[in-house]
């Protein structure tokens, strides 16, 4: 008789024959900088995230080095929005002045750097706008200005999550041009209209003053749309892909997996942490065994990263099982 549990009676070998780990150098942490001074902002949706001023920010950067992580996905949010998103692809902007200094003082830490205009407009849209129209074609040069304004200050990834056709090749294009030809672009091409993001406009006051984003995000019904965004912005020069929100699209996630050899990120995103977090606080979960099977699955479904608001608790939990 085959007997499966054969396999499971001893812990040691339950490691020995398990198929997918996660590792602490895989997990990627988002981190909000915002413009001012003494600024260590609570996000009350996201218990345990907060916004961070420059002058502060080294705080949770420590935090981070310390835990093992060795990446950052960097969100701005600047003191002035204005229609066009000025501030996005200002070269002394919030995000290019973070950039710099974590060169200076964090030289191990990979610093990935968003790329959208959401956070930094009046409107909270991720492009222009006109007559309650989001433009597309028009929004590619400030989306291009803003990447290379990062990666002059440093950055070591490009991320753009604004959902623009057309905006990794002219990322890229502006990439090249201005030099950073080894500049990788990691592309949120399976990016869903999603109402798991609703924390995440709180913690990046990003929220649309009208509308929705419907237009320009993926309907959360296509699955196989998901391939053609992620076709098309290969061949415009994407390096990596993002697909997210995670949980509720893992079948997207091993989907591309499958179709592409590229390296996936999957993003855990605000609203499957803030429920996690909400869950745990009443009693109802175990929070990390429910965390680490959560990251467990992604890795399942094929990432070979996560960006993930529990980076830190997990690293510090991963630590402890090496012990």
């Amino acid at each position: 008789m085959d007997r499966m549990r054969r396999l499971r009676m001893n812990g040691i070998l339950r490691d020995m024959v398990r198929e997918n780990h996660v590792r602490v150098d895989e997990l990627i942490y988002p981190v909000f900088v915002a413009e001012g001074e003494n600024i260590c902002r609570p996000v009350e949706s996201m218990p345990g995230i907060c916004q961070y001023s420059l002058d502060r920010l080294p705080e949770e950067l420590d935090r981070t080095v310390d835990a093992g992580v060795r990446a950052v996905l960097l969100f701005g949010i600047p003191a002035h929005k204005d229609e066009t998103g000025s501030a996005a692809y200002d070269g002394n902007g919030i995000i290019p002045q973070a950039v710099r200094m974590i060169r200076e003082r964090y030289e191990d830490l990979l610093v990935m750097a968003d790329v959208c205009l959401c956070e930094y407009t009046s409107h909270g849209h991720c492009g222009l706008v006109r007559e309650g129209e989001i433009l597309n074609d028009e929004t590619l040069p400030l989306l291009a200005a803003a990447a290379v304004a990062y990666a002059r200050a440093g950055a070591d990834v490009i991320a753009p999550s604004d959902m623009m056709d057309g905006r990794v090749a002219a990322i890229r294009t502006a990439l090249d041009r201005e030099g950073f030809i080894h500049t990788p672009i990691l592309s949120y091409a399976a990016k869903f209209a999603s109402g798991y993001y609703g924390p995440f406009r709180d913690a990046a006051q990003s929220a649309p003053g009208f509308g929705d984003r419907r237009t320009y995000q993926m309907d959360p019904a296509n699955g196989r749309e998901a391939l053609r965004e992620v076709e098309q912005d290969l061949a415009e020069g994407a390096d990596m892909i993002i697909a997210k929100p995670a949980l509720a699209y893992l079948d997207v996630m091993r989907e591309i997996v499958n179709h592409y050899n590229v390296p996936v990120v999957a993003y855990n995103v605000s609203g499957e942490y803030a429920m996690v977090k909400a869950a745990a606080a009443n009693g109802w979960i175990d929070e990390r065994r429910i965390v680490m099977e959560n990251l467990l699955g992604f890795k399942r479904a094929g990432a070979r990263m996560i960006i993930t608001y529990h980076a830190l608790e997990a690293a510090a939990w991963l630590q402890e099982e090496r012990r």
